[in-house]
């Protein structure tokens, strides 16, 4: 028997090798799985709506709303693209989570107060587009009185991506249900103020400021969120069910 061995390597192989990546439906089975490959890389941008996105209202009707992207009343200064009604949208699995949250805080007198869920990549957008504009300040007392506009990207205060927008993050706070009207405990600083006050650990405020934002940062841990190490107020769901996904869909 004779057996012809045919080079690895030369001008024959090549030339096979060309003549098959050459294909034009091979060129374009390979352009697509590159494509497929870069969106997995880079964290793609779903324009379709989870099927296991809940409206936390309905799904916790005791729960606190005050949804100030869908308001003027945010660093911006107007309402956010992408925030068309006042729904705060999550996911189930993070939804079930504050779920029994809210069940534990009854027991004493507490609710939570979701101040942001959700939040549609135009949303991010939109802060991006503002971030550009040195000139629009308006906020800038209430909000950010302690940092330049034009650091807060740098400071890790804006991205250009956020966990909110995978669905299982929320900006949270808690509420006393004691008294005529809800109020607030007191966490040192606003929401969504840029300063390093807001910092979880900061010991700027008081020691009763710091206790409540303890008692916050241990309910939403013992149920699974972890806290921004930035924001006394965001947390993100450890086993969020979409890690590598990022969704633009306005909240209607």
């Amino acid at each position: 028997m004779n057996i012809t061995w045919e080079p690895l390597i030369g001008p024959s192989c090549i030339k096979k090798h060309l003549l098959f990546y050459n294909q034009p439906m091979l060129r374009k089975i390979i352009y697509f799985l590159i494509m497929v490959n870069y969106m997995v890389s880079t964290n793609a941008i779903s324009k379709d709506m989870p099927d296991n996105f809940v409206d936390l209202k309905k799904h916790i009707p005791s729960i606190n709303l005050d949804l100030r992207y869908f308001t003027k009343n945010n660093f911006v200064g107007t309402r956010i693209d992408g925030y068309i009604n006042p729904k705060a949208l999550l996911s189930v699995e993070a939804a079930n989570a504050l779920k029994r949250i809210q069940s534990e805080l009854a027991i004493f007198g507490l609710s939570l107060k979701i101040y942001d869920a959700y939040r549609p990549q135009q949303a991010v957008n939109h802060f991006i587009r503002w971030a550009k504009d040195s000139t629009d300040i308006k906020m800038k007392s209430y909000y950010y009185p302690e940092i330049e506009k034009k650091e807060l990207f740098k400071e890790g205060y804006l991205a250009n991506k956020s966990s909110h927008s995978r669905g299982s993050t929320v900006d949270v706070s808690i509420i006393s249900l004691h008294g005529a009207k809800p109020e607030e405990l007191d966490m040192g600083t606003n929401w969504d103020f840029f300063s390093n006050t807001s910092n979880p650990n900061s010991l700027s405020v008081t020691a009763q400021q710091r206790a409540n934002r303890m008692l916050l940062s241990h309910m939403m841990q013992k149920y699974g969120f972890k806290p921004h190490k930035k924001e006394w107020w965001h947390f993100t769901l450890e086993d969020e069910p979409y890690p590598d996904e990022y969704f633009n869909i306005p909240i209607k």
